[in-house]
């Protein structure tokens, strides 16, 4: 379905692409429904009848999505602890406690039938010779390598490793070997200083540390060795560095550090390459530690579960995103965002990685592009931010791309506005699954998804994610439709965290997402939920704005300002002032742009127009720089700090720290 043919249903927001019967009838998720038709003696006929059926049969959702996908361990007797009807606390649930299984196992299996595919390509930019290519053979021989030697090294079930690395195949070897002993893997990327990256490993101990020699980025190369000697005076639980050489930058190792280190190439070389003797674990041992970006204090360290994680990603990857064996499967990420550990579970559904490392903008904006029709990505992820960076710049993908075999287009990370939709279907490709989808590294995965079954709407997430009860709450704790509220969700599910690293009696974990409404996760996120069971997201539910009393989600005004041309980015904040809030707007203008009084009216004017006259800011200054966390996100809340003179924790998480002072002492905000 092209653009010109959207309609509207009923006032709501326009269509923008409908499958056709052949593509749903190609879908895996269809393929569920029938074998789940004949299983369960019930006729599935969309995706909000399976969705509601999930949540209230989650025990066999779950169950028969293992057998379905074909997981390889012992299912054991027991879906749940907990007997059928009972109130056990969602927060409790302990899901396949008699399973034992491996994750590497699982991932490595597809290339097992066929060892001489493509399990993962690799490219740098900038530098087409840097092009790697590993078979599935050459993958299973390098973890077969690597994890003799972890073993040696005295790594077994529950130890930490950690890698503090670019977007390498290296990565990926490095967490498949982890996980193969049955240890745990936690990773960060080579953007981060020093402080940063002590604060998160310095809380998990890690006794191996992978890192690289240095990045590209931007044209330039970024040596990361005195960071890393930086770091293991701080880190005493590191026995062993291994060190791969990326950058070719030349290794200044200080002389008591110098034991310590070892070649990636060297160990490898050391161990021949035999059958992977997986160590198979519960379904709840613990196989990633992600962290939470820091901005409001010291990282949370989010442990999570081998099944929980294996289980969860195989339902995104097959049945939401439709990703078939043989998929070419591509995520702009770094190892510092929960993305990539996404991304990597795509071996587990038989897909290629393919992988980038460096900027989505050097030498211009065409170069993933370049790389989606030069590997043939059927699912192509990124990010919000990257989308609108690309319509303002004025790339036009669909007409200097062929974009063939692309079929689902993922974005995440931020809000996606209406418009970023229409410049998908516009200037990438009309026939496209565009899947907004949102959720977090509290679960590693998605309350919100898309599925190549339903049509995508404008501005919306298609759909709730299966198996999960996923509601929209009013602060008494009822549920809404077609209301801004909060997103809970009502039901336990196999990918909820284990919980916080070193958190006595789970104290932090449960005041973190269990202590707003009884026995229901509490996500953070201000959205509304449609007619037709879409999601609108309206930003983080603590930035949210609050003049006069009357929440406004911080989307909706960036949803204005963002696509002027006069303007790059913006942030919005509520700044307390006179025993009320009034909302503060920071723009970032586009070169030889000035904040006159002429564009100031003109924003106002646009957000009285399009939102309403609460939302339209008091205040409207102008800035060189908007902060960001890491991985692209606002922080309204630093700047918010800022404003307050209030003490921002955690600047180490933010890309751009020093843009922050710009928001000091402003003196429109002081009088």
């Amino acid at each position: 379905m092209s653009m010109h043919d959207h309609h509207l249903e009923d006032d709501q927001a326009p269509i923008l692409w409908q499958p056709t019967k052949d593509k749903i009838h190609d879908s895996l998720i269809y393929q569920f429904m029938v074998a789940l038709s004949e299983q369960e003696d019930t006729l599935f006929h969309d995706y909000q009848q399976l969705h509601h059926w999930s949540v209230r049969h989650s025990d066999h959702f779950w169950d028969r999505l293992w057998d379905f996908c074909g997981v390889i361990g012992e299912k054991g007797a027991r879906i749940t602890d907990c007997p059928p009807n009972s109130k056990e606390p969602a927060k409790d649930t302990r899901w396949f406690p008699d399973a034992r299984l491996n994750f590497a196992e699982n991932l490595l299996a597809y290339g097992r039938q066929h060892p001489d595919k493509d399990a993962i390509v690799f490219h740098c930019e900038g530098n087409p010779a840097r092009r790697q290519q590993l078979s599935w053979r050459e993958l299973e021989q390098q973890v077969s390598s690597l994890s003799q030697f972890l073993r040696e090294q005295g790594i077994s079930a529950g130890d930490v490793v950690a890698g503090y690395l670019p977007n390498l195949p290296q990565t990926i070897i490095a967490m498949l070997a982890s996980s193969a002993v049955g240890a745990i893997w936690t990773s960060t990327s080579p953007d981060f200083g020093v402080d940063s990256v002590v604060e998160r490993f310095g809380q998990t101990c890690p006794k191996i540390l992978f890192a690289a020699d240095g990045y590209f980025y931007n044209g330039k190369s970024h040596s990361c060795l005195e960071k890393v000697n930086a770091m293991l005076t701080e880190l005493h639980s590191v026995e062993t560095v291994v060190l791969i050489p990326f950058a070719d930058l030349p290794a200044p190792v200080a002389p008591p550090l110098v034991d310590k280190y070892r070649g990636w190439n060297e160990v490898l070389n050391q161990y021949q390459a035999g059958p992977i003797e997986f160590e198979h674990v519960e379904f709840n041992h613990p196989l990633y530690i992600l962290y939470s970006s820091g901005t409001t204090g010291k990282p949370k360290c989010i442990v999570h579960s081998v099944g929980g994680m294996l289980l969860n990603h195989l339902k995104e990857h097959l049945l939401h995103s439709n990703v078939h064996k043989g998929d070419r499967l591509f995520y702009f990420t770094t190892c510092g965002w929960m993305m990539w550990n996404w991304m990597a579970s795509g071996l587990a559904a038989g897909a290629t990685l393919i992988l980038y490392e460096g900027s989505p903008f050097y030498p211009d904006g065409n170069v993933l592009w370049d790389l989606a029709d030069a590997e043939d990505v059927t699912l192509f992820g990124t990010s919000a931010k990257y989308l609108e960076a690309l319509e303002k710049k004025g790339f036009h993908p669909n007409q200097t791309h062929t974009l063939s075999r692309l079929r689902t287009l993922c974005s995440t990370g931020s809000v996606l506005a209406p418009e970023q939709f229409d410049y998908v279907y516009q200037s990438i490709k009309a026939d496209l699954q565009l899947a907004s989808i949102s959720g977090g590294t509290d679960i590693c995965g998605c309350f919100a998804i898309g599925n190549p079954i339903s049509p995508v709407y404008r501005g919306e997430c298609q759909g709730r994610a299966l198996g999960m009860d996923v509601q929209v709450f009013d602060d008494q704790g009822h549920p809404l439709t077609e209301a801004q509220g909060e997103l809970v969700c009502r039901n336990s599910f196999p990918n909820q965290p284990v919980g916080f690293w070193n958190d006595e009696g789970d104290q932090r974990y449960h005041s973190a997402y269990w202590d707003v409404f009884p026995n229901t996760w509490h996500h953070g996120d201000f959205v509304q939920l449609t007619r037709h069971g879409g999601l609108i997201f309206f930003g983080r539910s603590d930035a949210v704005l609050n003049p006069g009393g009357v929440r406004i989600g911080t989307a909706e005004i960036y949803r204005q300002v963002n696509p002027m041309d006069e303007i790059i980015d913006s942030i919005v904040i509520g700044q307390n002032w006179q025993n009320d809030v009034r909302v503060v707007l920071f723009v970032q203008l586009a070169e030889g742009q000035s904040l006159d009084e002429t564009l100031q009216a003109r924003i106002r004017q646009r957000i009285k127009a399009h939102c309403s006259p609460r939302h339209v800011p008091a205040v409207i200054l102008a800035v060189t720089d908007i902060p960001r966390t890491k991985s692209g996100k606002l922080v309204e809340l630093a700047v918010r700090n800022v404003v307050h003179q209030q003490p921002v924790k955690n600047v180490g998480a933010l890309a751009n720290p020093e843009a922050l002072e710009q928001y000091k002492n402003r003196p429109e905000l002081l009088s």
